[in-house]
């Protein structure tokens, strides 16, 4: 393939030559591009940006794809206790069809109801299983229904496997129980491949060539799942995973240069207790299989554990990530830089959650929410992603919040840590195994993962909202075309 009249690095009248998933050459010039081969398709740019796909660092991709058939249950979507029971009980007419269906409902924030429990929940939905996942996907909520049908599942699985049930219907940090027992139970909670083809379709069209998983409790079922969707091309991306130490892709058979392990995930969580010592093993045994550490850090106690964790370990390798670094304040900022960690932000938690920062955060943390240029200048690798679906899975949407940082009140959170347009979109163009290193670039030898925008890169940086891409392409096959 040869696309031609492109704008590269802000110049015009390029011409970039594809062959066997790799970008051979590139064009100095309208006086020194190359010619189409007889058998070449060519790609009219018409003067438009091309530059390298998007690569999103930090989503769920499992959970992104059961969204289609989730019920909103907060912000935006639903903002008061009778708008969440109007919409349980809407799902539970259509869960009432289906044998066995249950309401899967997502996005819940204490701003709606207060904290739910069991007998909360029976209070709307009473007659059909519900369960309701907080936005910070930490928390799941059963009704009683739902609790009786994941004890028989128990059961069956062995008499006390995994502990009791809690009787409040509050299951925290469960994901991977929960799964399992609503297999058990037969209530559905799998994903399928459509479900999948739609997400990477959704992804492609924002010129999103690659992806990382940045869940937890990855293992064989979901590998298995992953990876079929990418030998079928469901998903088109490339696909880094983390999950824990031991997991691997062994039920996995597509290329090796679409799937990869990156690095280990570890969960911090407020209020539970950590013990130094295994949090050290679990570092030491992601050094013993040659892997980094992504450790989940939305509090100054979690960043703080996380840092003496490593330092326990014998310290932090290049490569060591702090997903989203949420309270960032410049003593562990400082600690930050001295152990030579990477950062994984989601700046457009500002304008999807801003109003509730500014009215629930502590006043003494909201300087320092979700930073980018303090890190930057103090020389800390910092990337980007979504964390969709508990965030928004749009790319340029989370540029746009790292130029702006406004709250939807229009209030601006933290203004001495705004970033330029182009330094934004820089923040999705780092190698997926070098999150915010050098950004990837249209060059002789580089992977032909592209994105073919509309506009020229001055109308981009505009406003960062560029629209649908004309041409995404990985590894040198078009997998979206807006026209």
């Amino acid at each position: 393939m040869l696309i031609v009249n492109a704008e590269i690095d802000g110049r015009g009248g390029r011409a970039v030559r594809v062959e066997n998933g790799l970008v051979v050459a590139v064009g100095a010039g309208p006086g020194d591009n190359p010619r189409p081969g007889a058998a070449e398709d060519v790609i009219d740019a018409r003067g438009g940006m091309l530059l390298p796909g998007l690569h999103d660092h930090h989503l769920h991709l499992l959970a992104l794809a059961a969204l289609a058939s989730s019920v909103p249950a907060g912000p935006p979507a639903v903002r008061t206790a009778a708008e969440l029971a109007a919409a349980l009980r809407a799902g539970a007419l259509r869960a009432a069809a289906r044998p066995g269906g249950w309401i899967r409902a997502v996005g819940y924030h204490e701003s709606v109801a207060g904290d739910l429990d069991r007998a909360a929940l029976d209070a709307i939905v009473g007659d059909v299983p519900v369960r309701l996942q907080h936005r910070s996907g930490a928390l799941w909520i059963v009704n009683s229904p739902a609790l009786a049908a994941l004890r028989a599942a128990g059961e069956r699985d062995g008499p006390g496997a995994g502990g009791a049930l809690p009787a409040d219907g509050r299951l925290f940090r469960s994901d991977e129980r929960l799964g399992r027992l609503l297999g058990l139970a037969g209530a559905g909670g799998g994903v399928e491949l459509a479900d999948l083809a739609v997400v990477g379709a959704r992804l492609a069209g924002y010129g999103v060539t690659g992806l990382t998983d940045a869940t937890a409790t990855t293992g064989p079922a979901q590998v298995t799942t992953l990876g079929r969707a990418l030998e079928t091309g469901a998903l088109p991306q490339r696909l880094l995973l983390t999950g824990p130490p031991g997991v691997d892709l062994a039920g996995a058979t597509v290329s090796p240069g679409r799937l990869k392990l990156g690095p280990v995930k570890i969960v911090l969580d407020d209020g539970q207790p950590v013990d130094l010592d295994e949090l050290a093993e679990t570092v030491r045994a992601a050094r013993r299989r040659s892997r980094r550490v992504a450790v989940h850090c939305v509090t100054r106690l979690q960043l703080a554990l996380a840092l003496a964790g490593f330092d326990a370990a014998g310290g932090a390798l290049p490569g060591d990530r702090i997903e989203h670094a949420a309270v960032l304040p410049p003593d562990l900022l400082d600690a930050v830089v001295a152990a030579g960690l990477t950062i994984v932000t989601q700046p457009h938690f500002l304008a999807e959650r801003g109003d509730a920062y500014l009215a629930d955060v502590d006043p003494d943390d909201l300087p320092w929410l979700y930073r980018c240029a303090g890190p930057i200048a103090a020389g800390v690798p910092l990337a980007a992603g979504t964390d969709a679906p508990f965030g928004g899975d749009d790319p340029w949407a989370s540029m746009r919040a790292a130029v702006h940082r406004a709250a939807p009140s229009g209030r601006v959170l933290g203004p001495a840590e705004t970033l330029t347009a182009a330094r934004a979109l820089e923040l999705y163009l780092g190698d997926p195994a070098d999150p915010g290193g050098p950004p990837r670039r249209v060059v002789p030898g580089a992977p032909a993962d592209l994105c073919l925008l509309a506009e020229p890169r001055r109308a981009v940086l505009a406003d960062l909202d560029p629209g649908p891409a004309v041409l995404t392409m990985v590894d040198g096959t078009i997998v979206h075309h807006g026209r």
